[in-house]
């Protein structure tokens, strides 16, 4: 089991934050075109979910898989979007990242008056946190296949 890699996104699709741990394959373009692929896939899917579902839904879309990996999603009300890729073995990973929110974002940056919120983040405090944080998950493994 494993987390391949974490992106924050703000409200208007700029990526403020990424970070990878065992990713094995790399996209082929450059970070900011893959910030813009997964954001613009996020924004379809999310209005594909709303559109289709025969109720009204209260949490919306939450996670989707391929083959190879699973996708799980976090919306805060303020907008941000945290985007968790893992693989298959992983269930759920809302309540981590709602945690990551809460407890490592929330505390690092909103609380600190040097980190400007809407610009990258670059808290030296929230990334070693959170890296802290994903490496003490229980289905994190540095030696994932």
């Amino acid at each position: 089991m494993t987390v391949h890699n974490l992106y924050i996104f703000d409200r208007n699709g700029s990526c403020l934050f990424y970070n990878e741990w065992n990713r094995k394959k790399q996209a082929g373009i450059s970070k900011e075109e893959e910030f813009k692929l997964m954001y613009g896939m996020l924004f379809s899917i999310r209005s594909f979910v709303s559109k289709m579902s025969p109720l009204d839904m209260k949490e919306g879309f939450l996670s989707f898989q391929t083959s190879k990996y699973r996708l799980h999603y976090y919306e805060t009300p303020s907008g941000l979007r945290f985007v968790m890729n893992t693989d298959l073995s992983v269930p759920t990973a809302r309540d981590t990242l709602q945690s990551i929110y809460s407890n490592l974002y929330v505390e690092c940056v909103v609380k600190n008056p040097v980190c400007v919120l809407g610009l990258s983040l670059d808290s030296q405090l929230f990334s070693s946190r959170l890296d802290a944080f994903i490496r003490g998950l229980p289905f994190y493994s540095p030696r994932a296949a």
